[in-house]
């Protein structure tokens, strides 16, 4: 092949090239002018070759306008250095009107003898593989940040953020209302006159927008929105027109889109299935381009998981909701009068857990007083709760004393642990223990307070004056457990008026607040002995629990009285038989005393049982007790530890009717251990209440 026929070959290659490439082929001179291009370049198609030859890059730069072109050029050709892949967004000079984003690269050009010729510029439009990522990007985003909680509100702003500005100008999320109480709703369209709240409102300008956070509306018929109720299916509305007929219909929001210069919406349903909780808009004002199908399938696909979230979140309001109407119910409506204490209370369930308290009036005129707290949160915390309360006030009404209730209640509790549902137990985070619990006995009478805990705080005591008053209960390990070490308590003597208060961690523990710096707290705001107990509890709660709380509170208040020594006679007799008419005497004179003669019979009877089971079947010295109280009470002692076992005697049997006529006689009997042997009690209402 001779010289001409190479130098054709080269020139129809170099044809081929400039023609065929398909990328964008630039070649400049020293100067910096395009010498030679593809014609099918990104942004040139169609465009007159003179408008382009003999032209630095400052002044057409196809399809760049992000990036100073000219500098680079000029730091290539001074250089040598090779710039790859640069990207820039432009707007191409054969559609002005639409985004493009272009992928470069610049070399310099030199001869054999190293003359610098100019400058080769390679430009590839990379609109949809840029486009492409950056949708995969914004659904990573998407994933990452939306749902980050259970709250409704705060998933509706998550949505708005991750499509604000990346998608769209404005945001807004509406939820109806239902859903965000937590209600089941139907399924199918949704009327228009359907009560929705508005969750999130998002723009580049700020601001609220025109309808505030949490603000409740309905929508004028029919417009974009409502027709999306109407059938769940999306709306595109690309040009919005002044006179658009659907304006008309909301003239407010027709005002706020005119202002705003909203020239294109996208309307979404908010939909799970077929189950629609709300809608979300999106609007075009700044960006010239308006919402396209592509816009649409994006948005669908992170709207869905946001659905999906706000889905939990009325699950969880619904399960809550249920949890807490459970826990209330479960709860006494208020504690009962006693002799003993003045009682109040402060009760919290705002975090669905297992909070509880108990008011139990024992045998005696004694009281018992408990405070709890399950593990977890929810139904199950809720049901076991009860559960455990049930027992507990069980365990109390068998006088047992707080160290032995609590070890029977752990072993209750460990129970519930083992055969609670599979899903809780094979949860990660489940807690290793079921409950903690405060549980103390005061008895009015000898003014003795006895209380153990169980993995729970210790109380505060504060005496008659409000100061502090020592109170060491010893710290058990958490209920469920049931490892047989059981508990220890401690018995104290405590001043009439003082103060006891029993609490939860909700009240001193929430958000990793200093336990013993909230302790001291309310210590301060208890020890105000003039205060009544009620006003307590609230200035407790006002100071103490935060304005979102996530926990349950409880504060129980007692404030302790002592039975009048004129209220009490305490009486010891020998074990001999003659001393049950003695024993009989010394009750109709004390009650004649009392006012409480028609009560003699009935009471000559009891304290003559009483007496009687405890010379036949018991040991040592017998202490006969009454007391009146709201109800009168005869107490029968001896040194013996067993048990009274009532039996129904026989048509032939002499005897073995003593307890039984005792218990007809009585409105509650029953026994309890003492430390030197056992007492058998009865309690009588007093018709026209005791003498006072």
């Amino acid at each position: 092949m001779d010289g001409d026929d190479e130098g054709r070959r080269d020139a129809a290659i170099l044809d081929a090239l400039f023609s065929q490439a398909p990328q964008g082929l630039f070649v400049c001179d020293t100067d910096l002018r395009v010498v030679r291009f593809n014609r099918a370049a990104p942004g040139v198609r169609g465009i007159p070759p003179e408008k382009v030859l003999g032209h630095t890059f400052a002044e057409f730069a196809p399809g760049i306008t992000e990036v100073d072109v000219t500098a680079l050029c000029e730091e290539v050709l001074r250089t040598g250095k090779v710039i790859r892949d640069r990207l820039a967004r432009g707007r191409p000079p054969s559609n002005p009107d639409k985004d493009m984003m272009v992928s470069f690269s610049l070399f310099r050009l030199q001869g054999a003898d190293g003359e610098i010729l100019g400058l080769a510029a390679l430009v590839d439009d990379v609109t949809d593989r840029e486009s492409a990522l950056e949708r995969l990007d914004l659904l990573h985003e998407a994933r990452k940040s939306i749902g980050t909680s259970l709250d409704a509100f705060r998933t509706a702003e998550e949505l708005t953020d991750v499509l604000v500005p990346r998608v769209a100008d404005a945001a807004a999320v509406d939820i109806i209302d239902e859903a965000l109480r937590g209600r089941s709703l139907p399924s199918g369209p949704v009327s228009a006159d359907t009560p929705m709240r508005r969750a999130a409102f998002r723009s580049v300008r700020g601001g609220e927008g025109p309808r505030p956070k949490g603000e409740l509306a309905t929508l004028p018929f029919p417009t974009p929105y409502t027709q999306v109720l109407n059938d769940l299916r999306p709306r595109i509305v690309s040009g919005i027109a002044p006179d658009d007929t659907w304006l008309a219909a909301d003239p407010d929001r027709a005002a706020a889109l005119r202002s705003a210069g909203v020239h294109s919406l996208l309307v979404l349903p908010l939909r799970l299935r077929d189950t629609v909780l709300g809608l979300t808009a999106l609007y075009r004002f700044d960006r010239p381009d308006p919402f396209d199908g592509d816009d649409l399938a994006l948005v669908t696909e992170i709207v869905a998981k946001a659905t999906l979230h706000l889905e939990n979140a009325r699950s969880y309001v619904r399960e809550h909701t249920i949890a807490t109407t459970l826990q209330r119910d479960l709860m006494p409506c208020r504690p009962p009068g006693l002799s003993a204490v003045d009682t109040a209370y402060a009760y919290l369930p705002e975090g669905a857990g297992g909070d509880w308290y108990d008011v139990i009036p024992l045998s005696g005129a004694r009281v018992a007083l408990a405070v709890g707290d399950v593990a977890g949160y929810g139904i199950e915390a809720a049901a076991i709760m009860g559960q455990l309360r049930t027992a507990l006030r069980t365990l109390a009404l068998q006088d047992l004393e707080p160290e032995e209730a609590l070890t029977r209640l752990d072993e209750t509790a460990a129970f519930l642990g083992r055969t609670r549902s599979p899903v809780a137990a094979d949860c990660e985070n489940a807690p290793d223990f079921v409950a903690t619990c405060l549980f103390a006995v005061y008895d009015p009478v000898s003014r003795s307070c006895t209380a153990a805990r169980a993995g729970h705080p210790a109380p505060l005591v504060l005496g008659p004056d409000g100061s502090t008053t020592p109170f060491e209960v010893p710290s058990g390990r958490a209920l469920g457990s049931a490892d047989g070490m059981g508990y220890m308590s401690t018995t104290a003597t405590l001043p009439e008026s003082t103060l006891l208060a029993l609490f939860t961690d909700g009240l001193v523990k929430p958000y990793g607040r200093d336990t013993e710096a909230a302790r001291s707290r309310l210590g301060e705001i208890l020890s105000q002995p003039d205060a009544p107990l009620d006003q307590l509890c609230d200035t407790a709660v006002y100071e103490l629990v935060p304005a979102e709380p996530r926990d349950d509170a409880v504060l129980l208040l007692a404030r302790t009285r002592a039975l009048p020594a004129d209220r009490v006679t305490v009486w010891s007799l020998p074990q001999d038989d003659s001393v049950v008419a003695t024993a009989r005497r010394l009750v109709e004179h004390q009650l004649g005393a009392w006012d409480l003669t028609d009560a003699v019979f009935t009471t000559e009877l009891i304290v003559s049982e009483l007496v009687t089971n405890a010379i036949r079947y018991g040991q040592g010295p017998i202490e006969l007790r009454l007391i009146l109280d709201h109800t009168l009470i005869c107490e029968v002692s001896d040194t013996s530890s067993t048990s009274p076992h009532m039996r129904h005697a026989t048509a032939t049997d002499e005897g073995g009717r003593g307890l039984f006529i005792v218990m007809q006689l009585s409105d509650r009997w029953g026994s309890r251990s003492t430390a030197d042997g056992k007492t058998i009690w009865s309690e009588q209402v007093i018709p026209d209440g005791p003498a006072r």
